[in-house]
């Protein structure tokens, strides 16, 4: 069986690596403008040296594109995962109070565990591969001893396909490099081949050995057995392999797609797609070639070149001019500058109109330096909710090939070590949540400025409700509006956590006392007007008295 499966991959690499062939060119041209040393293993498989990618950082004359990128990859995360509140919920539709409680402290939970392990500095990296080559693989595993773990791949390791047509990437080939020592310390010496064992035991740890991992959806047909719980049955299949030597290293399985690949603009009759980088190519590379010239013409206007006469006093072949220099010349007619006509100006104002338009395709100029006089808070977060507004619709397909299998992935191993834990991580669930459908909320400031305009829409209602009940006097107008139910969709669409919503039930139980206090008030107040009224009556009858 073990064969087999080795030559099935083995068989089925060199035709992912042909697929992707087709589009390394550009992705290889977006990344030598913009992040060159992430450019590793598209147009080599040798690792580049931190000389060769200095070499190519000198090649970029304007580094706008590398700003924008960061700037442009900075600003989607902070909108749409940031580290300080909550970005998704889980939800079934229809649900309880109770329900609603228990599915939101699962997704704080999962939120916290995610933003305490190395997430954030994971997704920054693979968000920059998105930006440039339009796609990225993030990994996601548990840890030993519990947590999650991502890693960002390079996209030069990486080979994907769907296994359904136009549809969410289900498998990943990745093809790297382990030194001997590496290998027989991850995998243990027990599991590499036997050539890769001589050389460790002969002290050659620093030997290359050349890996491959194949994460896929499982053959049911080809496994001969269905879904089971052991790891080779589980649902998509994982396996390690030393390529050269064709020796399975490793074979196990997940429960889940353990690699998130969002692509930005996926091209046609491919799993491949490109980024934001690509299409501001051309202006990058007028750009860098515009800005080069221009510094050019910048040396020539600060040190022009010369224009000297041979008249037998003034030898120009070895006349050396500079600073604190005295030259012997028959007139200063002799020797004087070469005004070439170099215009710079030109050339930086042409440059500051290409600068622009590759921060706004790249999405760097979101929040540019308001003009006028200062703005206050509420100006500013009024602003910003337009610009997040304005983002939302170009990241639909980031939120469904990336958010919410990271989001699914991370329930799913938050799940089963809640049960294997005896349910000491999250609880017990409601009986009515088994068998149910999860489904993902976004509530990050990116999502929420797409439901402000719903909530602006109740706004706007409520105040004409309050205008049309104060102009003809009569609140009956009000009943039109379930004020209960319109502030528990406010508190949804604003993103307030549920728990400080107090469900139905408790709240018909305070208001039940809130009635019964206020009528026990008006019962001792009448008591009391009552007494009053007596006592002032016993005072008058005995004031009349003769």
């Amino acid at each position: 069986m073990s064969e087999a499966l080795v030559k099935r991959v083995l068989d089925r690499l060199p035709m992912l690596v042909n697929e992707r062939q087709l589009h390394e060119q550009v992705w290889d041209d977006c990344y030598k403008y913009t992040h060159p040393q992430r450019a590793t293993g598209l147009q080599s498989s040798t690792a580049m040296t931190a000389s060769e990618h200095q070499r190519d950082k000198a090649r970029i004359y304007d580094d706008t594109a590398a700003d924008a990128v960061r700037t442009g990859t900075s600003t989607f995360l902070g909108a749409a995962v940031p580290s300080n509140a909550v970005w998704a919920g889980l939800e079934v539709g229809g649900e309880t109070d109770e329900e609603s409680v228990w599915l939101d402290k699962a997704s704080e939970f999962i939120w916290k565990n995610i933003h305490s392990s190395n997430f954030d500095a994971e997704a920054s990296d693979a968000m920059i591969d998105e930006w440039i080559a339009g796609w990225f693989v993030l990994y996601l595993e548990e840890q030993d001893g519990g947590g999650f773990y991502f890693e960002a791949w390079p996209v030069g390791q990486c080979y994907i396909a769907a296994s359904r047509s136009g549809g969410m990437v289900d498998t990943v080939y990745r093809r790297w490099e382990y030194t001997v020592g590496q290998c027989v310390g991850v995998y243990g010496i027990d599991n590499v081949s036997p050539q890769t064992r001589e050389k460790y035991l002969d002290g050659k740890l620093d030997e290359k050995v050349q890996m491959v991992m194949a994460i896929e959806p499982r053959n049911v047909e080809i496994s001969g057995d269905t879904y089971g719980r052991l790891a080779t049955k589980l649902p998509f299949a994982h396996c390690i392999i030393e390529e050269r030597n064709k020796h399975l290293v490793k074979e196990s399985g997940y429960h889940e797609f353990p690699c998130m690949c969002p692509r930005w603009m996926r091209l046609p009759g491919s799993a491949y797609a490109t980024g934001p980088v690509s299409d501001c190519l051309p202006s990058i590379q007028t750009l860098n070639e515009m800005t080069k010239w221009t510094l050019m013409g910048a040396e020539t206007a600060i040190a022009p070149p010369l224009v000297v006469a041979d008249d037998g006093v003034l030898n120009a072949r070895n006349l050396k001019v500079g600073p604190r220099k005295v030259i012997v010349a028959d007139s200063t007619e002799s020797i004087k500058p070469l005004i070439t006509g170099a215009d710079v100006k030109t050339g930086i104002i042409m440059g500051e109109g290409l600068q622009a338009r590759i921060r706004k395709v790249l999405i760097a100029d979101q929040l540019p330096p308001a003009d006028g006089p200062t703005k206050t808070a509420y100006e500013w977060s009024v602003r910003v909710q337009a610009v997040r507004a304005m983002m939302g619709p170009m990241f639909g397909r980031l939120q469904a090939e990336w958010l919410q299998p990271l989001i699914m992935r991370s329930f799913g191993i938050v799940w089963r070590a809640n049960i294997a834990s005896g349910f000491a991580l999250l609880g017990e669930p409601p009986k009515s949540l088994l068998n149910r459908t999860l489904s993902i909320k976004y509530l990050s400031p990116l999502a929420r400025s797409q439901k402000m305009s719903e909530v602006d829409a109740m706004d706007r209602f409520e105040a004409a409700l309050g205008n049309a009940a104060a102009l003809t006097q009569d609140t009956s107008v009000m009943d039109v509006y379930d004020w209960d139910e319109a502030q528990r969709e406010r508190s949804l669409k604003i993103a307030i956590p549920q728990k400080l919503i107090r469900d139905k039930r408790a709240i018909e139980q305070i208001r039940a006392e809130r009635a019964q206090a206020a009528q026990q008030a008006q019962q001792q107040a009448m008591q009391a007007q009552g007494q009053a009224e007596t006592q002032s009556a016993m005072a008058k009858r005995l004031t009349n008295t003769p």
